[in-house]
């Protein structure tokens, strides 16, 4: 397979880092043994995924440059960045929904 593979599984990181936590939500939400507290559980994934979709977006915006184009990709570089950064957004706030949680369980 010839052209920006790295752009590519950029853009399938960030769609993945992006529809994790709203997953394990949903997941929640219809299973009786577990709670929404257990949805904390995909907060590494979606990070996870989040830097590897970063990660290799940037490693394919640098090979799009070093062949001045001809590789194609930019396009799926930048989806892959915006959604690795927009995952990696969602696992910061659920960490600190969490954390806040925790503190008012604590307190109170």
């Amino acid at each position: 397979m010839t052209g920006n593979t790295r752009a590519v599984w950029s853009a399938v990181l960030g769609v993945l880092a992006t529809l994790t936590l709203p997953v394990a939500i949903v997941a929640t939400r219809y299973s009786d043994s577990y709670d929404l507290l257990h949805a904390g559980f995909a907060i590494p994934v979606a990070a996870a995924f989040g830097v590897g979709a970063v990660v290799l977006a940037r490693r394919a915006r640098l090979l799009v440059r070093a062949t001045l184009g001809r590789t194609g990709g930019a396009r799926a570089a930048r989806i892959g960045r915006l959604l690795g950064i927009l995952g990696l957004c969602m696992a910061a706030s659920a960490t600190i929904a969490l954390a806040v949680y925790g503190v008012l369980v604590a307190v109170g």
